[in-house]
């Protein structure tokens, strides 16, 4: 971590969440605007990611100031509707899952302009809502690349983190991926894809279930749709994952 950034968490405290919010969010700007390095910003482009309205703060550093604020939801609404890329990443990691709401993921996944804002908030707040598992199918159909792809990187993210999810969750997610997987958008089909392997590495019967979803893909005249079956392919059998979930079937 650059040594800005570490004297700057250092100075930082969690006073700011005993001010009114107004305080707590420009504290939170000032501390993001200080922090920010031209350098982190002109990299962003390589990873895709707008930087027209960013200040140029690493993923870490964030998470390190966001443990410093602690849960804190009034601010994380404050922070997201504040428009800058850090302010919102800073918003998914302090907001209370607990307090999200239906109508508020909507509107966030909306707003995703690019894929680490759209995959942040599905690994890191989404996935642990109430409410994620009745997302998947309606933002499927959404039209708006970044909104459809939060479908794919939400299900992706249960895939690992919803260790109580039953199969049959799974198997209809399938169903979701092998309809979108002729989207020739990149953000799109690389969600996909990677939804598919994770679906496809959680357990042998889901592995056996997404391996013909892959090989019906592979076979496929359209070509994005190949593309995500065969990737997914070299992946789900390989020898280090059937290796993996051979031993899962012995030990049933």
């Amino acid at each position: 971590m650059p040594p800005k950034v570490k004297r700057a968490l250092a100075k930082s405290t969690k006073v700011v969440t005993k001010q009114p919010v107004n305080d707590q969010l420009q504290a939170t700007l000032d501390w993001l605007k200080k922090t920010g390095a031209k350098r982190v910003r002109d990299g962003m482009a390589r990873f895709a990611i707008p930087a027209d309205k960013a200040f140029g703060i690493t993923v870490g550093a964030l998470r390190q100031y966001a443990k410093k604020l602690g849960p804190n939801h009034e601010l994380a609404l404050a922070l997201w509707e504040s428009g800058w890329y850090e302010a919102r990443m800073l918003a998914t990691f302090v907001a209370e899952p607990a307090l999200v709401t239906p109508a508020l993921m909507d509107r966030w996944c909306r707003e995703f302009d690019d894929w680490a804002i759209c995959d942040t908030a599905c690994f890191h707040l989404f996935d642990r809502t109430a409410h994620a598992w009745s997302k998947l199918e309606p933002w499927s159909r959404r039209s708006k690349e970044f909104e459809k792809r939060a479908a794919f990187a939400l299900h992706w993210s249960l895939s690992t983190h919803d260790k109580s999810a039953a199969d049959a969750q799974f198997l209809m997610g399938l169903k979701l991926i092998e309809r979108a997987a002729d989207d020739e958008r990149n953000f799109v089909k690389k969600a996909v894809n990677m939804a598919l392997r994770a679906i496809g590495k959680r357990n042998p019967v889901l592995h056996d279930a997404a391996v013909a979803t892959a090989r019906r893909l592979a076979e496929s005249t359209n070509a994005t749709s190949r593309w995500v079956g065969k990737d997914a392919l070299r992946e789900l059998t390989s020898a280090v994952v059937t290796k993996r979930l051979a031993a899962k079937r012995l030990a049933k």
